[in-house]
């Protein structure tokens, strides 16, 4: 990266992402002030603790509140925003809360760095939100949609979009899930064996947020080529990793979960652009008149396929066991190594 002595801003900090943006960028010359913006002081407080270190200033607040992003954006040159509520249980049974998060936060964070000049945003969105059959899909995707239309009216600052699948041992998944049932000898409980989902480190994530960072037009859509594997495969894995014998209970699939994820809609597949590791989507840049230029459709759309964990390449157990054994929680718990872990 060529920055250097800017100011970051990243919403949603004291998460795992924030943690391991700031252990990328904590001790280099990019940026002379990282600022954490959250609603928890608790949080704030430990990273503040845990970290020490006069380049970081925290700022409580809630991108439901204009005003509280609007002070934090004062000065800001960059932004990564990844505060969202993520959970899809809890998005189904209270959407509207997904909704005022997801969506209306966004357009509050966009309009303060509009209104701050702010050079660029990343927005960082999921799987989930390409075909989204739950609330927590539904609102990323509203959310992507509210990106494009500010990056089309935006003349100072850049907005783009990530979207990336489950990452690793994050906050809420299923691998501390299956290592805590694991150590309690209680039985592994697996929604579907059969269920595929991406799979990518965080380290990767914040590449993939760090590439649309460099190379992000506005309204671009990036997204990272990741292997999948199955929940079943994923839960054996685990099994011979800890030489357990911990029986697989199948429970049933929870509300809004999908047999598989989408990265990409075929749609999109149509014009993205492979960027080698990556894939880039530009922004249908179309104004509300393009209906009258309209002589014919894609073709290609009937015949391209999704990109999604069922047609991507699979790992298997022992290609799962290897992606598995690089996590610091894996290294530490399983492998007892001296390692530091991302705080969820």
């Amino acid at each position: 990266m060529k920055i250097q002595n800017k100011t970051l801003l990243i919403t949603g900090g004291t998460g795992s992402f924030g943690h391991a943006v700031l252990n990328r960028f904590l001790h280099t010359d990019h940026f002379s002030e990282i600022r954490i913006f959250s609603r928890d002081e608790k949080k704030q407080d430990d990273m503040r603790n845990q970290l020490k270190n006069d380049k970081l200033k925290f700022y409580i607040g809630d991108v439901r509140d204009y005003n509280s992003i609007e002070r934090a954006m004062r000065g800001v040159d960059y932004v990564f925003h990844a505060a969202a509520l993520k959970q899809v249980p809890s998005c189904e049974f209270f959407p509207l809360e997904a909704t005022k998060t997801n969506v209306l936060g966004t357009q509050n964070v966009i309009d303060a760095a509009g209104i701050n000049m702010v050079q660029k945003v990343i927005c960082l969105s999921t799987d989930k939100a390409a075909y989204p059959i739950n609330a927590m899909g539904i609102s990323k995707a509203l959310m992507e949609k509210v990106a494009v239309a500010a990056s089309r009216n935006l003349t100072d600052t850049t907005v783009c979009l990530t979207r990336y699948g489950n990452v690793m041992a994050s906050r809420g998944s299923v691998i501390p899930l299956f290592l805590k049932q694991i150590k309690e000898k209680k039985p592994i409980t697996i929604t579907d064996p059969n269920m595929t989902r991406f799979l990518m480190s965080l380290d990767e994530a914040v590449e993939l947020v760090l590439f649309a960072f460099e190379n992000g037009n506005p309204g671009d859509l990036f997204v990272n080529k990741a292997p999948a594997g199955t929940i079943g495969d994923l839960a054996q894995a685990l099994k011979e990793l800890c030489n357990a014998d911990n029986e697989i209970k199948i429970i049933g699939t929870r509300h809004g979960e999908k047999l598989y994820e989408t990265l990409c809609t075929r749609e999109e597949m149509v014009k993205a652009e492979d960027m080698g590791e990556f894939y880039r989507i530009p922004a249908d840049n179309r104004d509300l008149n393009y209906a009258q230029y309209f002589s014919e459709g894609e073709e290609d759309v009937s015949s391209i396929e999704d990109y999604h964990s069922h047609n991507t390449e699979q790992q298997g157990v022992e290609g799962m066991k290897k992606l598995l054994s690089t996590l610091p929680l894996i290294r530490k718990e399983v492998f007892g190594e001296d390692v530091v872990q991302m705080p969820g």
